[in-house]
């Protein structure tokens, strides 16, 4: 189990997108706003898609109404 620092950035044009900062926090763009945990959802697919994984082994542990979360990875 891994547990990733995330900075999501709801409602972007540039999503679904995941970006590696230099001090290890990912960068997560996704298209869905932040309503009803709607941008939520978009990281989790989001971050299944760059790591390889089920989206059932990414799940938000912190911050989950908040720009920057904790998340934890498992199955990697």
């Amino acid at each position: 189990m891994d547990k990733v620092r995330v900075r999501v950035k709801p409602g972007s044009r540039k999503g679904p997108l995941v970006e590696s900062g230099p001090d290890g926090v990912l960068t997560v763009y996704v298209t869905e706003r932040a309503v009803d945990g709607a941008a939520n959802e978009g990281v989790v697919t989001a971050l299944a898609d760059f790591l390889g994984v089920p989206r059932r082994d990414v799940a938000i542990v912190r911050g989950h109404q908040a720009r920057n979360k904790t998340v934890m990875i498992t199955g990697r």
